[in-house]
C-alpha cells in the first residue's frame, strides 16, 4: 500500500472499495496531489467521514459486501455533519438505473470501472474546486447572517438606551427614584402574552419579537408628562376642564414628537409607532368617553388598550403619599368592574388570567420607603408654591 503523507494544505480523499489492488491503484493516482486516506468496507468509511477533519471528497465502490455503497452515501447524506461531502460512485455497473439510483441519494459524478486515471483525475479535480467554491459562498453567507444579527443587536441596544433614556427623563419630573418603568415593562409583557395565549387570532400579531417591542415601547408612555405644569402633574383624580387641556396638549406634543422621530427614520421603526399609539392613546376609553380622540371600541389601537389597563393597575397598587394603596385582589375587582365601559373586555379577561404575574412584578419591583419620599416632598413642595403663588402680595 502507498504511504499516505501527511500534507494539511492539501484537499483530503477519501478511497472506499474492498479490494486492495484497487485502493492501490487509486491511492498512487493521487498521492502526489492530495492527501489520501483508505477504507475496506462502509462501516470505517462512515467513522473516517465523520472524524476530524473530514475528508474534502470521496470515492466510492458501490459492490461491497455488508454495506454496499449505495447505503454508504444514503448514510452520509442524512448526516448534517458528512451530507456535504461529495460522493464520486466507482462502479463496474454502467446500467442507467444504477447511475440514477447514484444521483438520487446523492452522489456527484460517476466513474465506471476500470478505472482511466485522466478521467479519474479531471473528475476529482473538478469536484475539489466546486465544493471549494460552495464551501467559500456557505461560509461568506454564515458570516454575512452573523454579522447581519451581530447589527441588529446593536440596533436593539441603541434603541433600548434611547428609549430608557427618554423615558427616564420624563419621569425626572415625577419620581426619578421609583421602579415605575421596570413596572410597566413587565407588566406590557405579561399582558400580551396572555392575551395571545387566549386569544389565537392575535398570535401572529403578538408574537415574541412585537411582545418585547410592545414592552419597551411602553415605558415612553410617560413622555406627554414633559409638557405638564406640577399642579397637574401631581394631582389625581378627575382634572378640571382646563387641565384636561392641559393633558390633551401634553399627549399630542409627544405623539408630533415621535411622529417627527418616526419620519426622518424612514417609517419603519416599529417600536417608535407602538409609542406613539401609546402616548395617544392610552387615555381613550372602551366606551368612547375618553380623550384625546374619544375613539372607543377597537378604534383604539391595541398596545393603548393595553397600556390603559396597565396604568390603571399600577396607580391604584403603588404606594402613593396622596392616595391610599389597595390591594391586588380590589384592584382587580375594579379594574374586572370597568370591562366593557373603560376597558377592553378582552383585554381585562386576560389580565384576570395574568393576575398572579401581574402581582409578583408588583411585589419584586416595589417603590421603597425612600422612593415614596421623594415623591412626597415633591408633593409638598408643589402645593407650597401654589399657595405663594395665590397670597395677595404685600402692599
Amino acid at each position: 500500500m502507498v504511504e499516505m503523507l501527511d500534507r494539511p494544505e492539501q484537499e483530503m480523499v477519501l478511497v472506499v472499495d474492498d479490494t486492495p489492488d484497487n485502493l492501490q491503484l487509486i491511492s498512487e493516482l493521487l498521492i502526489d496531489r492530495y492527501r489520501v486516506k483508505v477504507a475496506s468496507n462502509g462501516a470505517k468509511a462512515l467513522r473516517i467521514a465523520q472524524a476530524s477533519p473530514a475528508p474534502d471528497l470521496i470515492l466510492l465502490d458501490i459492490m461491497m459486501p455488508e454495506m454496499d455503497g449505495y447505503e454508504v452515501c444514503r448514510q452520509l447524506k442524512a448526516d448534517p455533519q458528512t451530507r456535504d461531502i461529495p460522493v464520486i460512485f466507482l462502479t463496474a455497473k454502467s446500467e442507467v438505473a444504477a447511475e440514477q439510483l447514484g444521483f438520487d441519494l446523492g452522489a456527484a459524478d460517476y466513474i465506471t470501472k476500470p478505472i482511466s486515471p485522466p478521467i479519474l483525475l479531471a473528475r476529482v479535480r473538478a469536484q475539489l474546486q466546486l465544493k471549494a467554491a460552495t464551501d467559500y459562498l456557505r461560509d461568506k453567507s454564515e458570516y454575512l447572517e452573523l454579522e447581519v444579527k451581530r447589527r441588529t443587536r446593536d440596533i436593539q441596544k441603541l434603541q433600548d438606551v434611547t428609549i430608557e433614556a427618554m423615558a427616564s427623563l420624563a419621569l425626572m419630573r415625577d419620581n426619578p427614584r421609583s421602579r415605575h418603568l421596570q413596572r410597566i415593562e413587565r407588566y406590557m409583557r405579561c399582558l400580551a402574552t396572555a392575551l395571545a395565549r387566549q386569544q389565537p387570532a392575535l398570535s401572529a400579531e403578538l408574537d415574541a419579537e412585537r411582545i418585547a417591542q410592545l414592552g419597551r415601547s411602553a415605558m415612553l408612555h410617560v413622555l406627554g408628562r414633559l409638557t405638564l405644569p406640577d399642579r397637574v402633574l401631581l394631582s389625581h383624580g378627575e382634572p378640571e376642564e382646563a387641565d384636561l387641556r392641559l393633558l390633551q396638549e401634553g399627549v399630542m406634543a409627544a405623539r408630533d414628537a415621535l411622529e417627527r422621530a418616526e419620519r426622518k427614520l424612514g417609517g419603519n421603526a416599529g417600536f417608535l409607532s407602538d409609542a406613539k399609539d401609546i402616548v395617544y392613546g392610552q387615555h381613550e376609553r372602551w366606551d368612547g368617553k375618553g380623550f384625546p380622540q374619544g375613539l372607543h371600541g377597537e378604534q383604539i389601537p391595541l398596545s393603548a388598550r393595553l397600556m390603559a389597563l396597565i396604568v390603571h393597575f399600577e396607580e391604584l397598587t403603588c404606594p402613593h403619599p396622596y392616595l391610599p394603596r389597595i390591594s391586588p385582589a380590589q384592584a382587580v375587582a375594579q379594574i374586572s368592574a370597568a370591562s366593557a365601559t373603560r376597558f377592553d373586555p378582552m383585554v381585562v379577561l386576560a389580565f384576570v388570567e395574568a393576575t398572579p404575574q401581574f402581582i409578583r412584578i408588583a411585589e419584586s419591583l416595589a417603590d421603597d420607603a425612600a422612593a415614596v419620599g421623594v415623591e412626597l416632598q415633591r408633593l409638598e413642595d408643589s402645593l407650597a408654591e401654589s399657595i405663594e403663588l395665590t397670597l395677595p402680595s404685600a402692599p
